[in-house]
């Protein structure tokens, strides 16, 4: 018979429901829990709380937010011509760790996956049409990840937008920095070639 606390076990499967988190992950992170002050531990339970309760999306871009809008579209000095279509939440802040794009985006939450049940009704594209709807957007750049859904979705919407009159463009994949050229399989040299530039 196995040693188990019920009550042990089953805050390391909470855990472990989380993504990436396996079995002897979960189980530290219990433990770790189980370390803590009782402050700590409300103060830790508090913010999960908090953050369910207080977090949602913006009405405008569909980015997480705790205020009435999100930071991005609040902010008057960015580019408004130009939406980046993003799969995530996560990915908005990917690339504002770039510091490269001054646009605006737009989360889809997830992508169209026949397989998993998603379809266009389950994403948020109705909510990027309408935002094209006064023309001040002139270009929406499709980030969805190079995934065969990602890749699915973004054609999917380019079909849509286009008879808009908006130009859609798609990000270009190719050689990762410090990556070798030995090592890169067919499709990936294909993109870098096919999205390559003048230097």
């Amino acid at each position: 018979m196995a040693y188990t606390i019920p009550a042990l076990a089953k805050l390391a499967e909470q855990f472990e429901r989380m993504p990436g988190i396996g079995r002897k992950s979960a189980q530290r992170m219990a433990f770790h829990v189980l370390s803590l002050s009782d402050s700590e531990a409300a103060e830790f339970a508090n913010a999960i709380t908090e953050a369910k309760r207080n977090i949602h999306c913006c009405p405008v871009c569909q980015n997480l937010t705790d205020g009435q809008l999100c930071p991005i579209c609040q902010n008057p000095a960015r580019d408004k011509s130009v939406i980046c279509v993003v799969e995530d939440a996560q990915d908005v802040i990917a690339f504002e760790r770039t510091r490269e794009f001054d646009g605006l985006y737009h989360v889809l939450h997830g992508v169209i996956s026949p397989l998993d049940g998603i379809g266009p009704e389950q994403l948020r594209i109705k909510e990027l049409i309408a935002r094209l709807a006064d023309g001040t957007v002139n270009e929406v750049i499709m980030a969805t990840n190079p995934t065969v859904d990602g890749e699915a979705t973004a054609a999917y919407i380019s079909r849509i937008l286009k008879p808009i009159g908006v130009k859609v463009t798609r990000l270009a994949y190719g050689i990762p920095v410090g990556g070798s050229l030995e090592y890169a399989d067919e499709v990936t040299l294909s993109r870098a070639l096919d999205g390559r530039s003048e230097i």
